[in-house]
């Protein structure tokens, strides 16, 4: 494909595609070690609880670092916090294979040791996926964003596929090893890419104000919630391949390390078909028709699982789960990517990380205790009917991406004139903005400005509110508290994107003319 927005066209640019080939190896160094620590317990009492704890240590860390990650991620220089987490990751995973090849590595010392290594993972994903948008142009977003996507499952399938082979032939040191190596790797790439200058973004905004205002975005913007939502449905249920393959492998289908490899490779391969796919099928499926062909495509996968425990069966099963896995998780990534602003976007891709790790984290915990209690089959069959249950919810919750919506940074507020100057952590802040508006646009007037509202809550409001005069019935009143005046400074310096604006004016055309200003500030007393 040719055109300037194929689906392969940002792997042209030599920066994209050094730094995506390092995560790459990374993140398939990482599914590697999984595998690894799998395996190593695997004949422990209780295999079940103690392969679905491997699971659970290695997410568990999004879920407590996640959002604070994606906070430093949009405070300090990305490039140089990437580089610093990988190199602490190399010791981590250099110390742990030195362990493993020495036979000193019981099963609480391997949660201990993965549980670091999920930490690095979890400060590195939101700072990676934030400076995708940096190093490929903004019309090659799209494609970029989903390949940012198609490399995270690539290496979730095809790196256990080869770790399980790794296992087999060389034990868990070798796959511990390798995972140190591809810590070095992406080293070594973000050593070499010089990070062009950022535009300056004024004094650095407060550790604490900074966590809360990304969650007030993700709050007010009803795209991130629905995706966060359906992401949810899928994966809680989906996880349970993830979690006990393993078991699946050993008991149910009677299969040594080599066998679980062949089981991971078919994922594999159905991940690499699902990216091959991903392309066209965006083009002709709607992001709801997608969901559901997807969910129902995985969840038959669990029913084979669950009802035709046979190698011949399950494996292509698996081929069909890799698909399906891949195509959903990466039109869900891509729709974040394209649907945040930059001020935002690693806190908010922080909080995707955060529901996307806490479902896989806690599916592997309740599937490998659900597992323990009733067994293998009616686990799998379980998971199916939540599957299938979700797919119900498409038509009463759908996504609705709106990727046409342009969230460039716009600089429109006039600056505030005040005759004195407040700090910048007085507050609160109360704004109110006075509109002449006709009789006969009443009503579309008080629509339009339920856009405005959602713009003001995400840019930094924490009450909205709009007001009739009684006196004056074409009078109305837009009032928002902000909670300092730092915050409502931002607003004004780079908060607001084109698609704000537009909504704003849009609001502003159906009045007589702009709104009359005022800012209140809270004495503290």
């Amino acid at each position: 494909m040719t055109r300037k927005d194929g689906p392969w066209t940002p792997l042209k640019n030599p920066v994209f595609r050094i730094l995506w080939l390092a995560v790459l190896a990374s993140n398939a160094g990482t599914w590697m070690q999984t595998v690894g620590a799998q395996w190593l317990v695997v004949h422990e009492p209780d295999a079940a609880t103690w392969t679905s704890l491997v699971q659970t240590v290695t997410t568990l860390p999004v879920l407590l670092f996640a959002l604070p990650a994606g906070t430093l991620a949009d405070a300090l220089d990305r490039r140089r916090l990437l580089l610093a987490v990988q190199i602490g990751l190399f010791f981590v995973a250099a110390t742990l294979t030195a362990l493993a090849a020495l036979d000193h590595l019981p099963p609480a010392l391997l949660l201990v040791f993965t549980f670091l290594l999920g930490c690095g993972q979890a400060l590195t994903l939101p700072s990676w996926q934030a400076v995708i948008p940096e190093v490929v142009p903004h019309d090659q977003l799209p494609a970029a964003s989903a390949l940012g996507a198609v490399n995270t499952n690539l290496a979730r399938s095809a790196g256990p596929a080869v770790g399980g082979l790794l296992v087999a032939q060389f034990g868990s040191a070798v796959v511990f090893g390798l995972n140190a190596l591809s810590f070095a790797i992406f080293a070594l790439a973000l050593a070499g890419w010089r990070r062009p200058p950022q535009p300056p973004t004024g004094h650095p905004e407060r550790f604490g104000s900074a966590l809360r205002a990304g969650e007030r975005y993700v709050r007010w913007s009803p795209v991130v919630r629905r995706i966060l939502g359906r992401v949810v449905l899928f994966v809680l249920p989906g996880s349970v391949i993830w979690a006990l393959l393993p078991v699946v492998a050993r008991q149910e289908l009677g299969m040594g390390a080599q066998g679980y490899g062949i089981l991971l490779a078919a994922l594999g391969v159905g991940a690499i078909a699902g990216a091959l796919l991903m392309p066209r099928a965006r083009r002709i499926l709607r992001t709801d028709q997608m969901i559901v062909g997807t969910g129902a495509v995985y969840g038959a996968a669990l029913a084979v699982i669950a009802f035709v425990p046979h190698a011949l069966a399950v494996t292509p099963a698996l081929v069909l789960a890799g698909l399906a896995w891949m195509m959903l998780v990466s039109r869900m990534n891509a729709a974040m990517q394209l649907s945040l602003p930059n001020w935002v976007r690693a806190r908010a891709l922080a909080i995707y990380q955060l529901v996307f790790a806490g479902g896989q984290a806690l599916g592997a915990l309740l599937w490998g205790q659900f597992a323990t209690a009733f067994g293998l089959a009616t686990t799998f069959a379980t998971a199916a009917v939540l599957m299938a249950a979700g797919l119900l919810t498409v038509r009463i919750w759908p996504v609705h991406t709106h990727e046409d919506e342009d969230y460039t940074p716009a600089v429109y507020w006039a600056e505030p004139h005040l005759l004195f100057q407040p700090g910048l952590d007085d507050g609160p802040v109360l704004i109110s903005a006075a509109y002449q508006v006709p009789q006969d646009n009443i009503a579309a007037f008080t629509a339009a400005m339920q856009k405005v509202r959602g713009s003001r809550m995400r840019t930094g409001a924490s009450q909205w509110g709009l007001f009739r005069d009684g006196t004056k019935p074409d009078t109305f009143v837009e009032v928002y508290l902000v909670p300092t005046w730092d915050e409502h400074l931002r607003q004004h310096e780079g908060r607001l994107t084109e698609s704000d604006e537009e909504a704003e004016k849009h609001a502003i055309s159906l009045a007589t003319a702009p709104p009359t200003i005022t800012h209140l500030v809270s004495t503290g007393s």
